[in-house]
């Protein structure tokens, strides 16, 4: 199992991206909440408010999720990251298993 991290320029953007994992069966289950970020832009620092979004998923499923979230994503360049969980329980992971196709 493995956790994918991105940000969204807002809600709006986070549940369509959701909506859309979980409809393709790529993803079992996504949260969402809203974040403040500080980061550097075209030589910029920008203060925004944007939503981080967690996709749990498929370790297999990584490069697809990728590729679909840069098709609909509004940045140009996306926060997009793997991060592997190591430890799950079964009854979790059996669900998940059963969702992700």
């Amino acid at each position: 199992m493995i956790w994918i991290y991105t940000t969204c320029k807002n809600k709006k953007e986070a549940v369509r991206i959701s909506n859309h994992l979980i409809k393709n069966k790529l993803a079992a289950c996504n949260n969402m909440f809203p974040i403040s970020s500080v980061y550097r832009w075209k030589n910029k620092i920008v203060k925004d408010k944007e939503y981080a979004l967690i996709i749990k998923t498929k370790n297999g499923k990584f490069n697809k999720i990728k590729n679909e979230i840069k098709k609909i994503h509004g940045y140009e360049v996306p926060c997009i990251l793997k991060i592997n969980i190591n430890k799950v329980n079964k009854e979790y992971l059996s669900w998940l298993n059963k969702e992700v196709k």
